[in-house]
């Protein structure tokens, strides 16, 4: 489900490259090199680098975040993932090329939409402190 792939980080929801790799049917490296290519698109509200410390969390947190050292001689990754705001998704859309990648960016488009809906439909059941709580617990997640 693309929701379980859309993280709270640094109070932004976001979603990592390596699952929007997945998603569009792309090599984590080859996004990130489309990414590269057109990195003027990509301002920091629109992608960020995550932090050690995000990805150690997210390590300890999620089975998909860890290195996959099957793949890569070196022992996994070399660079922490990049996270895309509801925006670089977006803007990410427009430099991936191929069916597959406009499929699912209008899915994942729709899923950010009904996620919005969701939480303003649930706002009056949630106090101001209960958002504070899940937004400090899910910060770097």
């Amino acid at each position: 489900s693309i929701r379980n792939k859309v993280y709270i980080i640094r109070g932004v929801q976001v979603m990592l490259d390596f699952d929007l790799a997945e998603i569009y049917g792309y090599e984590v490296k080859r996004l990130n090199e489309q990414v590269s290519r057109n990195i003027s698109r990509f301002p920091s509200d629109f992608m960020f680098r995550l932090s050690s410390d995000e990805v150690e969390f997210l390590k300890s947190q999620i089975a998909t975040a860890k290195n996959d050292k099957k793949k890569d001689k070196r022992g996994g990754r070399q660079n922490a993932p990049y996270a895309f705001t509801e925006q670089g998704v977006y803007m990410l859309a427009t430099v991936l090329k191929g069916e597959v990648a406009e499929k699912q960016s209008i899915f994942i488009m729709r899923a950010f939409r009904e996620m919005k809906h969701y939480i303003q439909q649930n706002m009056q059941f949630v106090t101001k402190n209960e958002i504070k709580a899940i937004t400090e617990n899910h910060e770097t997640r």
